[in-house]
């Protein structure tokens, strides 16, 4: 994948702040490296939560997926890690596009899900224009 901000076309991603219950989304793209709220995903039905998100694929056809990992503020795992880790899976699987998994440890302080998806994308654009470090 291209670093953001290089002379290749813009790329499309969608972020997902998964919930059992609720799942936001966001979008952005590479060109700006700025990451919105979308929409909230509301259902305890997997495959509804798929359809919708096939749904957004269709409308947004973007190159690849984020997705919140959640983690004690340690970095420990816990319940919610593993499933998000298995929506991730979910989603390459249905949709064959790349997911890429981002520590969403501070993205669950908004109380809006979309919101959190944006957070969880906005860090992602952010470690794209990292500057290389140099070797020691």
């Amino acid at each position: 994948m291209p670093e953001a901000g290089s002379s290749s076309a813009a790329q499309t991603f969608l972020a997902f702040d998964f919930g059992t219950r609720r799942t936001g989304v966001a979008v952005g793209n590479t060109l700006l490296g700025q990451a919105r709220p979308l929409k909230v995903i509301d259902t305890q039905i997997a495959q509804r939560r798929f359809d919708e998100v096939a749904k957004l694929l269709n409308e947004w056809q973007p190159e690849a997926l984020v997705v919140g990992r959640p983690t004690h503020p340690d970095g420990a795992e816990h319940e919610m890690t593993m499933r998000c880790e298995r929506f991730a899976r979910q989603l390459n699987g249905r949709f064959h596009l790349p997911v890429h998994l981002v520590d969403e440890r501070y993205s669950s302080e908004s109380d809006d899900d979309s919101e959190a998806a944006a957070v969880i994308l906005q860090q992602y654009f952010d470690s794209l224009a990292l500057p290389p470090q140099p070797a020691p």
